[in-house]
């Protein structure tokens, strides 16, 4: 699809920036004006032209879509200003810098396949996103929209619901070979990584080898709960092996994956590359005042004020949240009791069905729950007004998780501990664990799907009535009409919270349920396919995300499973036959459960300190590549 810019260049669009269809003339031309500008007179330096109306357009559709692209040159410099790493000619991941580009394994000729449609992607949003307002007081048109030198232009038009959205296209002959080899086939074999990285970038591909990884991680703990499951239920002593097998498990895989991400990143070129200084978010607000470290004028709000709202009004909030999930808790109790009580009085098949209903309420009930609290712990997050992304994203997923974490094992610890009756810890277990798969499968694949069908439908029938099209491509305005129509993926913090969870259910209480792996392997097998047919299909593409690791996921999965240490040895130490062997006293079962807990977090700990995060061979190239640049400093240096 090439387009003729107004120059008479052609050029690719990559990228789509939609206006509100009210926005005034004078503040189209004067954005546009700078996206074109040149670099040294602060502009973008991007190619940018109005998307045409579509085929027999109706006075429905929005005029204000624009395509932007860029000339070769203009990645290839971006390139060098995001610190893209590329492989070199010998094989090591380095830093692309214009200078040296011939130097570089996949660069050919113009270099006009070296970088891949995602990366283009990237370096225009960047490019977008850096542009500053110079002496420019608003808007011009849009007085409500303040601006002062320095602010970044995009970031305000996003702000004042000006702009509308901006996307990066898709690519239809790439979307559907990465298809075909990601999910349109079922087969037994790893996922194409590389593929996906190279379409979505880093991030997401982290996640897929992450989601592939805990898949097949879980397969020693699956088989060996079958046998488990089959033959024998009360015999604690069996129970001691499982659980043990299981704190050393969370450990080992967790460190591994460690590992096995740092390859990824290092061959992905994400590694050792350095973090961009992080502008202040598009939501942030405050008094105009003088940042010391970038010299800028830019909003400064108090950090006093911002602690004070975290703990003087997100914290007694997310307690009120937590209390009212322990009512709803007892509710669940109170039910679960009078079912039982109607069961032991007159047994049947129905009844015996009726004591699973209080459970699958339960289920439906909290993930309603966690829906209604995600929605007030963003807002409560926006309003603390962090100045930072990253800042946001921590304060976010720790409210999300501290809820989720509550509301979803708060009955199985009440169980466990208080009520102590192993029979109706393993039932709700069970219950809540299917339940939630197939809730979350339905909300996650098929409802997106169906909804996009309808729309799709919708529109491929506008298009077909103005032009009988066969199995054709649709036209470029009709393409990217449909993909703006399409539903904003919301990045991966669901999918890591749900596997998060899973990965609850299976470390914390999976000795008296031997089968929850075995569950919870199913589930992400269906769940690779149902992630990779909604970003293909149902989502628009989202930017690609220079990650290096799963960031503060790690930290997530790891406290967990020191989580998981304390509630084994707190089950062992509740069964019968260990309580045999301290029939005289209790204390000291309980300094003896202590002690050997304190161990087996001392083993942990060991564990986690005796294997390296990063591979010595990786090491090594890392350690190399410094010694280099340092060398070639020196030499710049006395020249």
């Amino acid at each position: 699809n090439e387009n003729i810019d107004s120059s008479g260049s052609r050029f690719s669009p990559l990228v789509v920036l939609e206006l509100a269809s009210d926005t005034k003339e004078e503040a189209i031309a004067w954005l546009l004006s700078r996206i074109r500008d040149k670099q040294q007179n602060g502009g973008a330096e991007l190619l940018v032209e109005q998307l045409g109306p579509g085929a027999g357009a109706q006075e429905k559709e929005n005029p204000n879509m624009f395509l932007v692209g860029a000339t070769q040159q203009r990645l290839l410099s971006g390139a060098e200003e995001v610190g893209l790493f590329k492989e070199f000619n010998d094989g090591s991941m380095r830093g692309f810098t214009c200078a040296n580009k011939h130097n570089f394994t996949d660069f050919k000729g113009d270099g006009d396949s070296f970088l891949s449609m995602a990366e283009c992607q990237y370096i225009i949003k960047h490019e977008l996103d850096t542009l500053r307002a110079k002496d420019e007081t608003h808007v011009p048109g849009h007085t409500q929209a303040k601006l002062y030198p320095g602010k970044s232009i995009i970031r305000r038009l996003q702000s004042k619901g000006i702009l509308v959205q901006i996307f990066p296209l898709h690519e239809q002959e790439e979307l559907k070979r990465l298809s075909f080899s990601w999910y349109k086939k079922v087969k037994l074999s790893f996922q194409p990584l590389d593929n996906i990285r190279h379409y979505y970038g880093e991030g997401l591909a982290l996640y897929f080898g992450f989601l592939e990884y805990f898949t097949f991680a879980l397969v020693p703990m699956a088989l060996i709960g079958v046998p488990y499951y089959v033959f024998d239920w009360e015999d604690y002593d069996k129970y001691v092996v499982f659980a043990v097998f299981n704190l050393v498990w969370c450990t080992v895989i967790l460190e591994l994956w460690k590992r096995c991400s740092a390859s990824l990143a290092y061959q992905w070129g994400t590694l050792s590359r350095k973090k961009a200084f992080e502008e202040p978010r598009p939501g942030f607000h405050g008094v105009l005042g003088f940042n010391p470290v970038t010299g800028r004028e830019e909003p400064l709000y108090p950090n006093a004020k911002r602690q004070l709202r975290i703990y003087l009004v997100s914290l007694p909030f997310v307690l009120l949240c937590l209390y009212l999930s322990l009512y709803v808790m007892m509710i669940y109790f109170q039910m679960e009791g009078w079912a039982l009580s109607i069961h032991d009085e007159d047994p049947t098949f129905w009844t015996g069905i009726l004591l699973f209903i209080p459970s699958i309420i339960y289920a439906v009930v909290i993930e309603i729950m966690n829906l209604i609290y995600r929605y007030a712990a963003e807002f409560l997050t926006e309003w603390e007004n962090h100045r930072l992304e990253s800042s946001y994203q921590n304060h976010l997923v720790l409210k999300v998780l501290v809820f989720n974490f509550f509301n979803c094992f708060a009955s199985l610890f009440y169980i466990a501990f208080v009520m102590q009756d192993m029979v109706l810890l393993r039932q709700s277990l069970a219950t809540l664990l299917i339940t939630s798969q197939i809730l979350n499968q339905f909300m996650e694949a098929f409802l997106p799907y169906w909804l996009q069908r309808r729309r799709n439908k919708k529109l491929i029938r506008k298009v077909q009535k103005r032009q009988t099209l066969g199995d054709k491509e649709l036209p470029l305005a009709e393409q990217v009409r449909l993909e703006a129509d399409m539903s904003t993926y919301l990045g991966t913090f669901d999918d890591y919270l749900e596997l998060f969870l899973l990965f609850g259910y299976v470390s914390l209480f999976s000795c008296v349920y031997p089968l929850a792996a075995v569950l919870v392997v199913l589930n992400n097998i269906t769940e690779v396919y149902s992630d990779a047919f909604k970003l293909c299909r149902v989502f628009k593409r989202p930017f690609s995300d220079p990650a290096a690791n799963i960031g503060v996921w790690q930290l997530a999965f790891e406290a967990m499973s020191v989580i998981a240490v304390v509630t084994n040895c707190a089950l062992i130490g509740m069964s019968p036959q260990v309580k045999a062997y301290f029939p005289e006293s209790e204390t000291q079962l309980i300094l003896w459960t202590v002690a050997i807990e304190h161990g087996l977090l001392a083993f942990k700990f060991i564990l986690t300190v005796v294997i390296p995060d990063v591979p010595k061979h990786i090491q090594i190239k890392l350690a190399r590549l410094e010694f280099e640049s340092l060398e070639a400093l020196k030499k710049k240096v006395k020249t």
